[in-house]
């Protein structure tokens, strides 16, 4: 009995995030997304609407699945398997319209080169949440490093909601250290906390590749901009311009 009790206590880990994510996703484009398209003076592309329906089903995906597994429909939330890849795929693409569409809005803004520098951070987000997808897929049969993997796609995923919570909070300098780093990938340190505290150790999944995208998302603040960034979200842009 305390065996099972214990791992439904743990469940709820992933559960609790689940609702986490909903929640940055909602209160983080509430300004800039929800309530703009509520009254109607929102006004972007189909694809950045396309973009964001499939990243917000995302989140809502890995909320559904933590809480059929919390529910113990594991048959079900194998089923939908094939619903996450759609979905998985479906971001990452989608990214490349908006990622122009983004870099274009700016360029008519006035910043110039620096608008284009935004595409490589774009970019390689959404290469590194398929990747952790992908990870995930491949290790689904290995439950303990599958939910992990899947976890850590989303805490990437959410890393504009937590950045967009700028809005909320004008007054803060460097908001992307700020909201793009330290809010965002608290998760992170939180999801280790959890691990410590339920398993005595860190699951080498939650920790190494923890680690990779804490460093990432700090390496890209600290070189933002710079000459070699330049170079290569130019690179980055014209080659995405063929195709987007």
């Amino acid at each position: 009995m305390n065996i099972s009790s214990k791992k439904r206590r743990r469940s709820k880990f992933f559960l609790a995030m689940g609702i986490i994510g909903v929640l940055a996703v909602m209160i983080g484009f509430a300004k800039t997304f929800f309530i703009p398209v509520a009254d109607r003076s929102f006004k972007a592309p189909f694809s950045v609407y396309l973009h964001g329906f499939f990243a917000f089903a995302w989140v809502l995906f890995f909320l559904s699945q933590s809480v059929l597994i919390h529910s113990k429909k594991v048959k079900l939330h194998m089923r939908l398997g094939l619903l996450g890849t759609f979905l998985a795929f479906g971001t990452a693409i989608t990214l490349v319209p908006v990622g122009i569409f983004t870099v274009e809005k700016e360029i008519q803004a006035g910043l110039g080169d620096t608008a284009i520098s935004g595409i490589l951070g774009i970019f390689t987000s959404g290469l590194m949440f398929l990747g952790l997808f992908i990870l995930g897929y491949l290790y689904r049969k290995n439950l303990q490093a599958h939910k992990r993997l899947m976890l850590l796609a989303t805490i990437v995923v959410l890393w504009p909601a937590w950045f967009r919570f700028r809005h909320y909070f004008p007054h803060i300098e460097r908001p992307d250290i700020w909201f793009a780093v330290v809010l965002a990938d608290s998760l992170i340190i939180i999801a280790w906390t959890w691990d410590w505290l339920a398993n005595r150790r860190i699951h080498p999944v939650l920790l190494y590749l923890g680690v990779f995208i804490i460093l990432e998302h700090s390496f890209e603040v600290l070189t933002f901009d710079s000459a070699p960034w330049r170079q290569a979200a130019r690179v980055i842009y014209d080659t995405l311009s063929l195709f987007g």
